[in-house]
């Protein structure tokens, strides 16, 4: 979230469970190399995971102004 400034949306509130759903996919995927650092072998991991706003009515952003 940004600072809190003339006209920003600083903070936000609500129903967090209801509003945003996190997406997290089954397994891993390893990449085994055994090239780059000899005599080691080295292995990448990698792991799908995302998320997003399932009902925008459940958040609610508070917008700061000057007076």
């Amino acid at each position: 979230m940004p600072d809190i400034a003339a006209n920003s949306f600083a903070i936000a509130f609500g129903d967090f469970q209801r509003g945003y759903v996190v997406v997290d996919r089954l397994g891993i995927r390893v990449l085994r190399d055994p090239f780059s650092a000899k005599p080691y072998v080295l292995f990448y991991t990698t792991k799908r995971v995302g998320g997003g706003v399932q009902d925008f009515d459940a958040i609610k952003l508070m917008k700061f102004g000057t007076t």
